[in-house]
């Protein structure tokens, strides 16, 4: 038996890298879609969620789109605030998925649902080119930052691993 003891384990809670990230990633994705709906939904009126049909049906399918976005928030805020009041929030790693939920969420909407599904374009009536370009671009650097920001803050981690 060895006289050298064992030290006792880190007081206090761990922090939680990968739900840092998730919850932060939700945060990011409804805050977009916030920015989206608002700017050119509601104030810009370029499109609605839903362009392939009346008017009304738009109306309505930004309406589903706010829901959406207002329940990403609240659950991210509450989940958010639970990592806080457990000292379990991973700072970098919370960068890391804001970034990534941004990015993410305007790099679906400006490929899956401009390009692919067609549910809407930027704007209707003009080369939309340029709004792609910066739309997409946007959001790639978004989503880029947010990837680099993850790598850096596993790199951090202890071991270069990071706990659950």
């Amino acid at each position: 038996m060895s006289s050298r003891s064992v030290p006792p384990p880190p007081a206090g809670p761990l922090p939680r890298p990968e739900r840092s990230l998730a919850v932060c990633a939700l945060l990011g994705a409804a805050a977009m879609a916030a920015v989206d709906e608002i700017v050119f939904h509601q104030l810009l009126h370029w499109h609605h969620f839903y362009d392939r049909s009346t008017s009304g049906v738009g109306l309505l399918s930004d309406g589903l789109l706010h829901t959406a976005e207002l329940l990403g928030l609240v659950a991210g805020f509450f989940l958010f605030a639970d990592l806080r009041r457990r000292r379990a929030l991973a700072p970098a790693h919370a960068w890391a998925g804001l970034f990534l939920g941004l990015g993410g969420f305007q790099l679906f909407d400006g490929i899956v649902d401009h390009k692919l599904l067609r549910v809407h374009q930027i704007r209707y009536g003009v080369d939309v080119t340029g709004y792609d370009w910066a739309w997409n671009g946007a959001g790639a650097a978004l989503f880029l930052l947010g990837a680099a920001l993850a790598v850096r803050a596993r790199g951090r981690a202890p071991g270069g691993r990071t706990a659950a």
